[in-house]
């Protein structure tokens, strides 16, 4: 009998396991560990609450929960509640899935004063992720600027422009909602280094600005190519392209019906956020591209006054003591997947944070193949059994799969009108749902 332990409940991290019930069949025993008592990570507290259709890829994921060779081990953290070793010293492999839940930092002046957020945590109150349910942001002023010009930017702007009715059927979580609803927001500025060509937006989700009952998106037709370079683009880029094209035609006359404006600020870099104890103004470099289209300074700067900022710039893996981590690219120090002997890393843990949820599916299979090749019928190890008698010593209660279900039948039953759920935002209250 094989005994794989998978760290992360993500995207990343079922897939995983499902590849390996399709490598093994029933001669694997999986456990699925995660630090919080609910599953599916990304699913949960990343992907925009209004997207409900994306999130129900979680129901592939509950059939590989439920089958009998695979459990879902909740509200363990390692690293603190259970070493590397002493998993090593359990499984036959230890995979670790854990995503790349944490903000990179602006890195310019001032990115610490207060107003100032990261898409992680930012997304993260809104999703009702435990570790930013008591973030306040300041939603008093009227103009917020996101930096970044990926989809997290969109659905940021798209979030902060949407009323009550449309958000009705997403599964926002109320506190969150609440504040929304009285924010004082008119405008939204949208910071890219580079250009209309450079985006990493994709069009469905830019589509989606151009419908907004209060809000219209805006760009300036200065900052668009000759419209006969987008047939180099590929295919999805040119869609999007064209999406902008379309925001840039909007009639002034129709804007001025919409009381918030959202503006994309093309060739725009930041290099400082100034205020008084507070976010008071970002000041923004004018950019220019080179000739392998990197963006450059032109040392033009002006200032935005804005009462908050939310990069989405991108993320990267917490570090694990014990596990070799590349800085630099944010992720753990791996070869095609291997760590160390016996030790893993799949998905964004592996990559950095790139590609799309579905990518991590033949990310999953590739590394089981190599744990197939490199651990043959496995060692003769205790698994589950050895991992269950050491956190009863501890005192560390577990979370399984039956009592997520608990905890979601809570959510479901206490959701507001239209709504799917009311996620619990406390862990306590999570494990109470749960008992």
């Amino acid at each position: 009998m094989r005994h794989i332990a998978i760290i992360g409940s993500g995207p990343a991290g079922y897939y995983t396991a499902e590849a390996a019930q399709k490598q093994f069949g029933d001669d694997v025993r999986v456990d699925v560990i995660d630090r919080l008592p609910v599953p599916y990570g990304l699913i949960r507290f990343g992907v925009a609450p209004d997207h409900q259709s994306i999130k129900a890829v979680s129901r592939r994921y509950e059939g590989v929960a439920l089958s009998e060779n695979v459990r879902f081990v909740g509200n363990v953290m390692v690293g603190e509640d259970i070493s590397i070793d002493e998993l090593l010293g359990m499984y036959d492999a230890v995979i670790l899935a854990t995503g790349a839940p944490n903000d990179r930092d602006l890195g310019i002046p001032g990115s610490d004063l207060p107003g100032v957020f990261g898409s992680a945590a930012f997304v993260g109150w809104y999703n009702g992720h435990p570790d930013f349910a008591d973030l306040e942001p300041p939603l008093e002023g009227k103009h917020v600027v996101i930096v970044g010009n990926g989809n997290v930017a969109l659905d940021v702007a798209r979030i902060l422009s949407k009323t009550r009715v449309e958000l009705g059927g997403s599964d926002i979580v109320s506190h969150a909602l609440d504040m929304l609803e009285t924010a004082n927001t008119e405008e939204v500025t949208i910071l890219g280094r580079r250009g209309p060509h450079q985006i990493a937006m994709t069009p469905k989700e830019l589509g989606e600005l151009g419908h907004l009952e209060r809000a219209c998106p805006y760009v300036d037709r200065a900052d668009l190519p000759d419209e006969g370079e987008d047939m180099l683009l590929e295919p999805g880029l040119r869609k999007s392209v064209t999406c902008l094209r379309e925001f840039a035609a909007i009639p002034e006359s129709y804007r001025a019906t919409k009381p918030i404006s959202i503006e994309f600020d093309f060739f725009a870099a930041p290099v400082a956020i100034e205020g008084n104890g507070k976010v008071e103004r970002i000041i923004v470099e004018r950019t220019e591209l080179d000739s392998e289209l990197r963006s450059r300074g032109t040392g033009e700067t002006y200032a935005i006054d804005c009462s908050m900022v939310v990069a989405c710039i991108g993320y990267q893996t917490p570090s694990i003591e014990g596990v070799p981590y590349e800085h630099g690219r944010g992720r753990f120090a791996n070869v095609e997947g291997r760590i160390l002997p016996g030790l893993y890393c799949v998905g964004w843990a592996r990559r950095g944070p790139s590609g799309t949820i579905g990518t991590n599916r033949p990310d999953g299979y590739m590394i089981i193949e190599a744990v197939a090749d490199d651990i043959a019928d496995g060692a003769g190890k205790q698994g589950r059994a050895a991992l269950d008698e050491l956190l009863e010593q501890r005192g560390i209660q577990i979370v399984k799969f039956s009592d997520w279900k608990k905890i979601e039948e809570a959510e479901i039953a206490r959701a507001r009108e239209g709504a799917p759920r009311e996620k619990f935002v406390r862990i306590e209250d999570m494990i109470k749902a749960a008992n």
